[in-house]
């Protein structure tokens, strides 16, 4: 059977999943350098003990911003293919599929936002602060 009841609204599962590997690029350099510049070196160490880790991520960082860089690439791709996906007839579930465009696009653009930040402090802040 074909017709309407095919046709699928986008999935937002890559959006939601680069914005996971984003963050993790905001753990292992952003939120250090934020907690150590405001004087919070305590509540790094006592997260480094919580959450060992961290520390991991900190040392795989190239491999984690590739990896989320990849992802991010890809999502992109995946966005931009789904724009000019059909959205079913059905009223409530065009409207339904248009919402869920401009979500995934919202959590793409927070997701490359997220990155940003995380690769200005692995790589960047550094360099030039110091």
């Amino acid at each position: 059977m074909t017709g309407a009841d095919d046709i699928r609204p986008p999935s937002m599962l890559p959006a939601f999943l680069t914005l996971f590997t984003s963050t993790g690029t905001l753990i292992c350099c952003a939120l250090p350098a934020l907690l150590v510049s405001i004087g919070a070196g305590a509540v790094m160490a006592g997260l480094v003990e919580a959450v060992p880790q961290i520390t991991w991520i900190g040392k795989h960082k190239t491999a984690v911003f590739a990896l989320a860089g990849i992802l991010l690439v890809i999502s992109g791709a995946w966005q931009w293919h789904a724009r000019s996906l059909p959205c079913p007839v059905d009223k409530a579930q065009a409207a339904a599929c248009a919402r869920a465009r401009q979500v995934s696009w919202i959590v793409w653009g927070l997701s490359v936002a997220l990155y940003a930040t995380g690769f200005f402090f692995a790589f960047l802040a550094a360099s030039i602060f110091y």
